[in-house]
């Protein structure tokens, strides 16, 4: 592919990874809950569901994806409902201890790794349940591929994407550490979760009417 339209796929695409989105949301959410460091190593499991959905656009299977009523229905209620349920724990969820201390029996019971397995498991299943994000991969990246070196271009697209994914997830994580020194008391945490998991909610009734793209 050309420079030139390298250049300016750049910026169209950081913008698509920084928009607000509830992969984002978690990022911001885990930032503030867990710190830095659990928010961007749990948003691997986000950066493999995308490199897979990357791969199916790349063979072509994505706009086959889109182009069935059924399997779009399936994966956005799918996705929908997921992020519904998420909102809801979160919202439900209580505070942590901000001095560092344990308070209550899942975090008692929990080892970092379980810990992190699990959120990076919600970033997985929050980006593959998003049609938007086949969507973004299908429509977005043909327009700047070199036709007359189709698989190379849209590698480096993709690789591109990936890694403006995560300097978007750290500037939300990062974002979420100083959140988290401002809801610096268990009520302002609790409000904090609650906000959250509205938000999260919300995220999940947008997709549930998301639109098909026309044929």
């Amino acid at each position: 592919m050309s420079f030139q339209n390298y250049w300016l796929f750049l910026p169209a695409c950081f913008a698509l990874n920084m928009a607000f989105s509830p992969n984002n949301m978690l990022s911001l959410s885990n930032g503030a809950r867990d710190g830095v460091r659990y928010s961007i190593l749990a948003a691997f499991g986000r950066l493999l569901a995308f490199a897979v959905m990357i791969g199916i656009a790349g063979f072509g299977l994505g706009a086959l994806l889109l182009a069935s009523e059924t399997l779009f229905t399936v994966l956005k209620f799918g996705g929908a409902a997921y992020l519904v349920w998420l909102g809801i724990k979160l919202f439900n969820s209580q505070p942590v201890d901000l001095g560092g201390a344990v308070n209550d029996k899942q975090t008692i019971a929990e080892l970092p790794y379980e810990k992190l397995r699990r959120l990076a498991k919600q970033e997985f299943l929050v980006a593959a349940g998003n049609p938007k994000a086949i969507l973004i991969f299908t429509a977005f990246f043909p327009q700047f591929v070199d036709q007359s070196a189709y698989t190379t271009s849209f590698l480096m697209l993709g690789a591109t994407f990936l890694l403006l994914e995560l300097v978007a997830i750290a500037i939300y994580a990062l974002i979420g550490a100083r959140l988290r020194i401002f809801t610096n008391s268990a009520k302002g945490f609790r409000w904090f979760n609650r906000v959250s998991g509205s938000m999260m909610i919300a995220f999940g009734v947008v997709l549930a009417f998301l639109r098909r793209p026309a044929a």
